[in-house]
């Protein structure tokens, strides 16, 4: 590759593969600083333009060539690709040129620079407008061998060659990432927790529908329940259901009375929605029912019929599961509540304490 290329914060890339790092972590242990190859499969180039075009020319050599004596600026490193190589610009957007070099192969890398501090100095180059620094990478088969700083005459490459040599070591830098990661995965557990009501759930508690919310509310009620008798769960849930419809005022409502009275008699779900089906007269054809009513259990809303609250809360009732029964619907059933945590307090008095029966 030969010709103009694209630079952004004085840097430009060779990349072999989809693995990020920083600045500091690609020069991490190296004694030059224009050049970071300390991240397998990557070189980082500075450059000293901030942004704009600079000369830029690489090659491939079968052996070692010789050194751009006229070049004020020289390292080398060790570099070897780990996938297809190929120059690329910051983000992506000034253009990717692929080069020939083979995946897995050891390689010596040269970088060479005319006029960093100039192009330090100056602003990105108008279109017909010279080109104020270029830029020589070459790479050639070799053993792998230290970094090392060749020729140093800029400023700008002083003032890298200075960085790099203040930053950690690959091991120090593989450390503070492990530390990083533990921190943050602590971080997740703690924020989890937290959602949870300070502990985190359990495989079940997680597979119940509004168990959360429920645990966010009261953690230790929640507790209570993953420990309770699929018995009991079943008679907190249905209990729930009814003081959920005492506490909204619907005990006048006889549509609603009758389905909480055909649910605490044990009866399906159809017909505690929709009461008995009609007797068919002997002789007549079979009517199809029709259950015209979609329960959707997805929370209680005051602006809602009572009906469709109440069916909201019973529906919860009859989950496969008791305690996705009973969690599910207790948490529904603290809608009307003024003051949530009352329900929980009021369940406890009735199913969970000593002295009930």
């Amino acid at each position: 590759m030969t010709g103009r290329a694209w630079v952004a914060y004085g840097q430009i890339y060779v990349e072999s593969a989809e693995n990020y790092a920083d600045l500091g972590e690609c020069f991490a242990g190296q004694r030059n600083g224009l050049c970071g190859a300390a991240v397998a499969g990557k070189l980082f180039l500075i450059t000293g333009l901030h942004t704009g075009k600079v000369g830029f020319t690489v090659e491939v050599h079968e052996r070692m060539p010789s050194v751009e004596y006229s070049a004020e600026d020289v390292v080398e490193a060790a570099y070897r690709p780990i996938g297809d190589a190929a120059l690329v610009t910051w983000g992506g957007d000034g253009g990717s040129w692929p080069l020939e070099l083979e995946p897995g192969v050891d390689y010596r890398v040269r970088y060479s620079a005319w006029n960093m501090d100039a192009g330090h100095q100056a602003g990105p180059p108008m279109d017909g407008e010279p080109l104020v620094d270029r830029y020589l990478l070459q790479f050639w088969p070799a053993r792998p061998a230290p970094d090392r700083v060749v020729k140093e005459t800029s400023k700008q490459a002083a003032y890298w060659h200075k960085f790099a040599r203040e930053q950690p070591t690959p091991a120090q830098f593989a450390e503070m990432k492990l530390e990083k990661a533990r921190q943050a995965e602590e971080q997740r557990r703690a924020e989890r927790a937290a959602a949870w009501g300070g502990a985190m759930p359990s495989e079940r508690m997680e597979r119940a529908p509004f168990c959360r919310e429920l645990a966010a509310l009261d953690r230790a009620l929640v507790d209570a329940l993953e420990q309770t008798d699929p018995q009991t769960l079943r008679a907190i849930a249905r209990w729930a259901a009814r003081r959920a419809c005492e506490e909204a005022g619907y005990g006048g409502d006889e549509r609603i009375s009758g389905v909480l009275d055909r649910m605490d008699r044990g009866a399906g779900w159809l017909e505690t929605l929709n009461g008995p089906p009609p007797q068919i007269q002997p002789g007549a054809a079979a009517v199809p029912i029709v259950h015209q009513l979609v329960a959707r259990v997805h929370g209680w809303f005051d602006h809602r019929a009572p009906f469709e609250n109440a069916e909201t809360v019973v529906t919860a009732t009859f989950n496969e599961d008791p305690f996705h029964a009973a969690v599910g619907t207790v948490w529904l059933s603290t809608g009307p509540f003024a003051d949530k945590s009352r329900l929980p307090g009021e369940l406890r008095e009735v199913f969970l304490s000593s002295s009930a029966s």
